[in-house]
């Protein structure tokens, strides 16, 4: 009954369907908290990680979120699980995700 409820889901903005990338970020993100759940080591960074990863998902359940604050996000993630390799395929959907509300940065630094 809960996967229905959530492919009826309606957008706030446009009283429409969901934006498709707000649905794509939201289940690359509940992926990725389902394995770093589910994943038995312990780092230092954990916490970080679960923390942005919730910040993530409210954003998205609250419709079309800010692409500065998404990168922010990803980039507190990749820095707290990113040398997990058991997590790394999960994260590289969390990025494409994020990159869907407006591409990757270029040309900085």
């Amino acid at each position: 009954m809960l996967r229905s409820v959530e492919q009826k889901r309606q957008g706030p903005v446009t009283g429409g369907e969901e934006d498709p990338r707000v649905t794509e970020l939201r289940s690359a993100v509940s992926r990725l908290r389902r394995r770093l759940a589910a994943h038995p080591g312990e780092f230092a960074d954990r916490t970080i990680a679960e923390e942005e990863l919730a910040a993530m998902a409210a954003m998205a359940a609250d419709g079309i979120p800010e692409t500065s604050c998404l990168r922010r996000s990803l980039l507190l993630i990749a820095g707290a699980i990113g040398s997990v390799s058991a997590l790394s395929a999960e994260l590289r959907e969390v990025r494409r995700a994020v990159d869907l509300f407006g591409g990757p940065v270029r040309g900085q630094g």
